[in-house]
């Protein structure tokens, strides 16, 4: 027998721990896959103004072009968990980012509106099969103690991707349009999904299960008995779709009097994503010292004072208004999604799935709705419209304050609040 076999199956029981080659490997194929998820889904949204003049159609059709995105993807998520149950992670994973960096770059060629609409559409099915997949594969092979900064660095990666694929195709349309704009992003999520391919070690603590439907159903439902995951699903919810909102309809805003930006400017708007790779980890950090409780409500607080400040005239006053936004976003985001599998037990993969099913349906149905609010209120109604869901995060938020702990989970006091709840 091999005398290294021993030491693998070891290493194999105890998971990919820190400063290992393993670690490295995993780290730089998450990161490559979050950079290519995001900026694939991504890319067109400062491109819709541009739609809305090629293409003649309305702003809130022209947020069809990522609602339809989001809204597929949401709806098979549900099931790409159980995909990759019979089959594999990484065989999933790898098959999701090839065929969607392809999708994306076929965009980049639809001879009308419709059929890049039917290319996005597409690509959120192919997506499907990344995100909770992911999360899933990282608490299979990932030791305890390092599983943190693996998610960290895929959750950065996902801010980076989301910023890139805004930044290069909203820049690059300007000089060379925006079919040009989507084929760079394309590109670079093909090469993207190839480092992936290479990097990702293949699972070890994975064993494969037959899909069974009636047992799936019974996981599902199971987690809507539990005393905060329906309300943290709902947070997920009012998250991305409050913040989708406020992208989408940026930069009609900022093209028309008395800003009248170029394209390029308004792409350049997005590198505040750059807080998100900041604010994630520190706001969960922060959370995991003080409390989950104690923390969530100061995301949704930042959220609602940066979209006050979006709301006034003044072009820099606009500028940290979307900064708040991005970094109470992401911090919010960290928490919510941690605080998930924190709660969800053996059902990890299922709540994954349904926290990014809710997430996702809150970028197709309030990001299309914004554009409703923005053709009959112009960015009033925007700030309005996400303002009362932001307001409704802070009023879940209120409530998962009162959810108590888990049995045997327990949490630091806060030397700041005696009495609260952990």
């Amino acid at each position: 027998m091999d005398g290294s076999q021993p030491i693998r199956a070891a290493a194999a029981r105890e998971g990919i721990r820190h400063g290992t080659p393993a670690f490295r490997r995993t780290n730089l194929a998450m990161f490559a896959a979050g950079l290519a998820t995001f900026g694939l889904l991504y890319c067109v949204q400062p491109l819709m103004p541009e739609f809305s003049r090629e293409y003649g159609v309305s702003a809130a059709q022209s947020a069809l072009s990522l609602s339809l995105t989001t809204g597929v993807l949401a709806v098979a998520m549900l099931f790409a968990g159980g995909v990759s149950d019979a089959l594999g992670r990484k065989p999933v994973m790898v098959a999701s980012l090839l065929a969607s960096a392809l999708l994306v770059l076929l965009s980049a060629l639809a001879p009308g509106w419709l059929a890049l609409l039917a290319l996005r559409t597409l690509l959120g099915l192919a997506l499907s099969g990344l995100p909770a997949v992911a999360m899933t594969y990282l608490g299979e092979e990932m030791h305890a103690e390092s599983i943190g900064l693996g998610m960290g660095l895929y959750i950065s990666g996902s801010a980076i991707g989301g910023m890139g694929g805004r930044l290069v195709s909203g820049v690059l349309a300007d000089g060379f349009g925006w079919r040009v704009g989507i084929a760079a992003v394309g590109a670079i999520g093909l090469a993207a999904a190839l480092v992936f391919w290479r990097a990702l070690p293949p699972s070890r603590r994975f064993a494969p299960q037959p899909l069974r439907p009636r047992a799936l159903a019974a996981r599902f439902a199971g987690l809507f008995r539990d005393a905060a995951l329906p309300w943290l699903f709902a947070e997920g919810f009012l998250l991305l779709g409050a913040f989708v909102a406020v992208y989408n309809y940026l930069g009609y805003r900022l093209l028309a009097p008395p800003y009248e930006l170029s394209q390029a400017a308004v792409g350049l708007i997005f590198a505040v994503y750059l807080v998100g790779t900041f604010s994630s980890a520190w706001m969960g950090h922060l959370a995991g010292r003080l409390g989950r409780r104690r923390v969530l409500w100061t995301a949704f607080a930042l959220m609602l004072a940066g979209v006050a400040l979006t709301a006034l005239r003044p072009l820099p006053l606009v500028a940290l208004g979307v900064v708040a936004v991005t970094f109470g976003f992401f911090g919010g985001h960290s928490i919510v999604s941690s605080w998930v599998g924190r709660r969800a037990g053996a059902a990890r993969a299922q709540a994954s799935s349904l926290y990014l099913f809710a997430y996702y349906m809150g970028s197709s149905v309030a990001g299309a709705g914004g554009g409703l609010f923005y053709a009959a209120w112009g960015w009033g109604g925007v700030a309005a419209f996400v303002g009362a869901l932001v307001l409704a995060g802070l009023l879940v938020a209120w409530r998962l304050y009162r959810v108590p702990p888990l049995a045997g989970v327990t949490t630091p006091p806060a030397p700041m609040s005696k009495g609260a709840m952990p």
